[in-house]
């Protein structure tokens, strides 16, 4: 679906945000690209959309390589929602907004009022299709961008940071929603995230840093390796934190049905 072959980008032409990075992303498949502020998160988002242009290496989605003269296709197939959907938000209603994407798309109207109906019911947004976007909460904008992105029809869909403005309820409504799109529209996703707790619910983790992948592996491998995860400073989940502890006492750490258990918290807490 996503195949990321030798990336490197500069913004300045002398200092790199991406070195060398390549990936494989499969179809229908969750993959959470994790790594602290500056670590080439969001730049490798934007590469993905076509919004910049890698100085070096090559990007293909679905088989197709993403050159300048064939950004609009690329685009019929991957979605982002962005760390601020007030940057994305281009609709005077929420009707409007989702009424965009599929207008520039050429959709007639009567398939376009199919879609937008649709895709609204799909986020529980039914009954704010007229609410102006200073009406909405951050969760129920992301939730507005998530219906549009839908309403596309596009197979891969980036997430940016999409709970970061979230409040504890807005981010748990938000990844349940993205972990449902996995789960039930067999779409492909990207996660971009420092949130370890929502990585981990992904099939896979990309941990960047300093524009490299360093790690890359199920939740399950990444997390068996918390040195590296600590070493780059970003905040491991709160049971991994008790199995790391438990680690450390001498009785504890040899009862091997407590230490097991304990591990398998960890991955669900």
């Amino acid at each position: 679906m996503v195949k990321i072959k030798d990336l490197y980008f500069s913004y300045d032409n002398r200092h790199e945000a991406l070195r060398g990075v390549s990936l494989n992303i499969e179809k229908g498949s969750w993959t959470a690209i994790v790594g602290h502020n500056g670590s080439g998160k969001s730049t490798l988002a934007k590469l993905l959309v076509g919004l910049i242009k890698p100085t070096k290496g090559e990007i293909y989605i679905n088989d197709i390589l993403m050159k300048e003269e064939n950004i609009k296709e690329i685009r019929k197939h991957v979605g982002i929602v962005f760390q601020n959907p007030d940057n994305q938000f281009v609709g005077v209603t929420v009707k409007h907004d989702i009424a965009f994407g599929l207008e520039n798309q050429q959709v007639p109207q009567e398939e376009m009022i199919k879609l937008i109906d649709k895709y609204i019911k799909v986020v529980n947004m039914e009954g704010y299709l007229d609410k102006e976007p200073h009406q909405l909460s951050g969760g129920e904008k992301q939730r507005v961008a998530i219906a549009g992105a839908l309403a596309m029809n596009q197979d891969i869909m980036i997430f940016d940071e999409a709970t970061s403005m979230l409040d504890p309820q807005g981010t748990k409504e938000i990844s349940d929603f993205i972990l449902e799109l996995n789960d039930k529209y067999d779409k492909t996703l990207i996660t971009i995230t420092h949130d370890l707790e929502f990585a981990r619910k992904a099939d896979n983790i990309v941990v960047l840093n300093d524009g490299a992948v360093i790690f890359l592996g199920t939740p399950d491998e990444v997390f068996k390796n918390s040195d590296i995860l600590k070493r780059i400073n970003l905040d491991i989940p709160f049971g991994l934190k008790i199995y790391e502890t438990a680690k450390e006492d001498i009785e504890l750490k040899d009862n091997k049905k407590l230490m097991d258990a304990l591990w398998q918290y960890s991955l669900k807490m």
